[in-house]
């Protein structure tokens, strides 16, 4: 009979010694949306941008339905960008538009996930994916967007990506014929006037492919 007592104090104790232990509440669920949505925005502000990521995704897990919520979702992205963290603002920005694809930040978004991309460039010998995507979103947003004052900054930005593009052809394009393999090099040469001729790598493969073309005739 007292084994049976002992053993029943002792489960009341631990249920109750459980219920404190492990349903404390989360400091953040004190925390409301508001309250949450100015810190994280004065935390913005202050380029205190990892901290503004604490304190909107709490906002965005613990208040989904709050009407700061969708603003929750885009500082998240952008505190990222602003953290030059680029691997986790493209997806943040992507996740953003598919979620709300009539959003009237779709075309700031595009603009940053090109943007993202831009920031990657390389110079012209290492690999040009980067230039390649920041183009494709720039060209997606003049698309879509051709009234917005983005697409126009986004114009400027092809620019430099067709240049970076065009200067990494054009340096292959270089080593095959500075190792006397003109086919090869004439095929580059002429690919680039094709696809860049306004671009200064363009304008000089014009004066290279008579050169290939010679050395070819030579041969």
């Amino acid at each position: 009979m007292r084994i049976a007592s002992v053993v029943m104090i002792t489960f009341l104790f631990f249920s109750f010694a459980g219920c404190s232990w492990f349903n404390k509440p989360d400091r953040e669920m004190e925390k409301s949306a508001e309250t949450l949505v100015n810190e994280g925005t004065s935390d913005y502000r202050e380029g205190n941008y990892r901290d503004a990521i604490h304190s909107f995704t709490t906002l965005r897990d613990w208040y989904p339905f709050s009407k700061y919520a969708i603003l929750a979702e885009l500082k998240i992205a952008d505190s990222h960008y602003k953290l030059e963290s680029y691997e986790e603002a493209i997806p943040a920005y992507q996740e953003f538009e598919n979620l709300h694809p009539r959003n009237e930040a779709i075309p700031f978004v595009i603009y940053r996930i090109g943007m993202c991309w831009y920031k990657e460039i390389r110079s012209v010998d290492k690999d040009q994916t980067p230039a390649a995507k920041a183009m494709a979103e720039f060209q997606r947003l003049i698309d879509r967007f051709p009234q917005d004052t983005l697409s126009v900054k986004a114009a400027k930005r092809i620019k430099r990506c067709k240049e970076s593009l065009a200067g990494h052809e054009a340096y292959v394009a270089d080593y095959y014929l500075k190792t006397k393999q003109y086919k090869a090099a004439l095929k580059r040469y002429e690919s680039i006037f094709a696809v860049y001729p306004e671009t200064q790598f363009g304008k000089k493969a014009l004066e290279n492919i008579a050169i290939c073309k010679e050395k070819i005739k030579q041969k």
